[in-house]
């Protein structure tokens, strides 16, 4: 595989390098009349309508946006030139054509394309083709970019049985490049596995299992970004969802899908799902408690607790009609409401169909006697004052919060509607030990919202989108996943998460059963087992974790293998050593992550200003300038850092709950580092490690 550096030559006609400099030249200046037409759109030429002018400018707005030309993002890293053999299976529209791979569309004043999107279908084969499936392609070029300029380029000729196939120096080099800032598409390095995830249709789910460095938060999000390309106008009226563990994660992915050209998918953690206007967190469950109010057997108490607000009629109604009385006897009234309650709807249409229902049944009688009662009849005694009245007795409205508050204060309410479902230790985990009086007053915790969202779909359907994304899925309990699963009813979920990696009471046991709470037991579950990211020296160390950890789980083997990327040091003078040991990796390119127990965090803390170490927090963008952060171990979860030093792992491990919690714990901690980690230890290791 031929790589070419730079040529000082001018001449294009002589000078590959410098034709391709050309193209990119000339395709910067397409984009830019591109974004140049639609900022001259004028909206007062296609509307006089206000509100339809509102609109408009807010998608020209948009497409504006999606148009930008980012300097250190280039246009294109990739050229397919097919060949069209005879017989050969063709690409669409492939015909012998020369095409460049890009992150976006770009066409000149002709329409012709002068880039072609990543995702559109002849592009496939960038990821896909190979010597032994050329799949009609002569010859695949990448482009190496230095600072957003071309500087070099690779070829293979997959159609030359005598050329070898040999590892993509560039390739290698873009997947370790250091990296300062938000995280980075992989638009230029996906890899054939993760493309066949990332181009899966959007009628089915998919669950994907993938260790530290296998990409599943960049196949996640690319997948979003194919999606919306192949499905548009669907998505567009369903909307899509990406769903992290926390804040800080979204704030270091957020760049990655407008960096695609697509500004319209929102981002949200569970909690903000779940959250309910004047309802605030107050509280925080010991983790027994938070087990029992995250386990799916809420759900059916739950249910319970709600329907047990509708009563049998107790007494016939009589409906006043001008002269006329109309009376529906108890048994019938009884038989609307058996009905209503064997029928698959939420609460509260039942509630609402309740008058309906009865009113019905007072227009037949109208009819018997003679009348021809219409519509508007049966309206205004569905609104009678005797209907509203029985409608109240039998079928009350019921506010969630107020539910749930109930069950974790009235004991014997709690009793009656979790029998045969909790046991009563398991109930008196759930109990406040000083019940609260009102909503607003009760301090509510985490869990205590998601069980007010399970209710609250009991009453009233929740919206549901047409795509959503749950990234670190192995952390969520199963009235989690049933809250993410209502938002995905009508439409598809990606999930990603690796079961190696669940550090709560209520990780995830097997993806058969998260998927099943998630309400898509049918979904695909995909396994990527091969790093790009981390070095094999570094995974193959945290991976002695696993036997304990997530037994029978596949360690991940990555592709990197970088001598001295790993150092293990035993240290008197614990607070000196990380401190020393993160001033030497700051002499290296790229970003710096200290990763520490959450309770170290104060001293490191001050003995980094103390050492004149300025230093950032999760989710902070790092610089040039600043590129150093101090991560606490709880929050290392999806973050990547070039160089980590890691502090005392005794102290992550007992940080938690128990030691299984502790050592997953570690082992998230331990892969987060691209080239090299440094863990410092005055403790004694873990002995797996030792």
């Amino acid at each position: 595989m031929p790589a070419h550096a730079p040529d000082t030559a001018t001449d294009t006609a002589t000078d590959p390098l410098g034709r391709e400099r050309a193209h990119l030249s000339a395709s910067r200046s397409a984009l830019r009349a591109m974004r140049e037409d639609v900022e001259a759109l004028d909206i007062r030429d296609v509307t006089a309508n206000w509100v339809n002018a509102i609109v408009l400018q807010a998608q020209i707005d948009d497409r504006i946006k999606a148009l930008a030309d980012l300097s250190h993002t280039p246009l294109f890293f990739g050229r397919l030139d097919y060949l069209h053999a005879p017989g050969a299976e063709l690409a669409e529209g492939a015909e012998g054509e020369q095409f460049y791979i890009g992150r976006r569309h770009v066409h000149d004043a002709d329409g012709d394309p002068m880039v072609i999107d990543w995702r559109a279908p002849v592009s496939q084969p960038f990821y896909r083709a190979s010597k032994k499936d050329p799949q009609d392609v002569a010859l695949r070029r990448r482009f190496g970019y230095t600072a957003g300029e071309l500087t070099a380029y690779e070829d293979e000729h997959l159609s030359d049985p005598a050329e070898t196939t040999a590892v993509s120096k560039l390739l290698q080099q873009e997947i370790e490049r250091p990296r300062v800032g938000p995280m980075r598409d992989i638009v230029a390095t996906i890899q054939p596995e993760q493309d066949e995830i990332v181009r899966s249709g959007l009628s089915g789910s998919v669950c994907v299992q993938g260790g530290p460095g296998t990409g599943k938060t960049a196949v996640g999000l690319h997948r979003v970004a194919y999606l919306l390309y192949a499905h548009r106008e669907r998505l567009a009226r369903t909307g899509t969802l990406v769903i992290g563990p926390n804040r800080s994660f979204l704030h270091y992915i957020e760049q990655v899908l407008p960096a695609l050209g697509e500004l319209e998918v929102k981002q949200a953690t569970v909690d903000d799902l779940v959250a309910r206007d004047g309802l605030e967190v107050r509280g925080a469950d010991p983790a027994a408690t938070a087990v029992v109010k995250g386990d799916a057997r809420m759900a059916e108490v739950l249910r319970r607790a709600l329907v047990s607000h509708v009563s049998e009629p107790a007494e016939p109604l009589m409906v006043v009609r001008g002269s006329r009385r109309w009376r529906v006897p108890t048994h019938e009234l009884s038989e609307i409401v058996t009905e209503l309650r064997t029928r698959d709807i939420r609460y509260g249409a039942a509630r609402e169909a309740l008058p309906r229902r009865i009113a019905h049944t007072v227009l037949v009688r109208m009819e018997h006697a003679g009348e021809a009662p219409d519509d508007r009849v049966q309206d205004a005694v569905a609104r009678n004052a005797a209907v509203k009245a029985a409608v109240k007795q039998i079928w009350p409205q019921v506010e969630p919060a107020k539910l749930v508050l109930r069950l974790l204060s009235d004991a014997a309410f709690l009793a009656e509607h979790a029998d045969g479902i909790l046991s009563a230790d398991e109930q008196k985990l759930l109990l406040w030990e000083k019940p609260f009086r009102t909503v607003k007053a009760a301090k509510w915790s985490p869990a205590d919202l998601v069980l007010i969202d399970e209710a609250t779909d009991l009453v009233e359907r929740t919206h549901s989108l047409g795509h959503v994304v749950l990234d670190e899925a192995q952390d969520l309990s199963p009235m989690q996943y049933r809250a993410v699963g209502r938002r995905c009813t009508t439409g598809s979920a990606t999930v990603l998460g690796d079961l190696a990696q669940g550090t709560t009471p209520w990780a995830t046991r097997s993806w058969n059963e998260a998927l099943t709470h998630l309400g898509k037991p049918d979904a695909a579950v995909e396994e990527l087992t091969a790093g790009f990211r981390v070095p094999r020296e570094v995974i193959a160390y945290a991976s002695r974790l696993l036997p304990e950890i997530s037994p029978g789980l596949a360690a991940v083997s990555s592709v990197r293998e970088t001598p001295g990327s790993l150092t293990i040091t035993h240290t008197q003078d614990l607070t000196p050593a990380v401190i020393s040991a993160c001033e030497a990796a700051l002499t290296h390119e790229g970003s710096v992550g200290l990763i520490a127990a959450d309770a170290r965090v104060p001293e490191l803390a001050e003995a980094l200003l103390a050492a004149g170490l300025p230093y950032l927090a999760p989710g902070e963008e790092t610089t040039a300038e600043s590129r150093l952060t101090l991560v606490p171990a709880s929050l290392a979860k999806g973050l990547e850092y070039d160089y980590v030093v890691l502090s005392e792992p005794a102290a992550i491990v007992s940080g938690e709950p128990d030691e299984r919690t502790g050592l997953r714990r570690l082992y998230v901690c331990l892969t987060r580092a691209v080239s090299g980690l440094t863990a410092l230890h005055t403790a004694p290791l873990p002995p797996s490690l030792t």
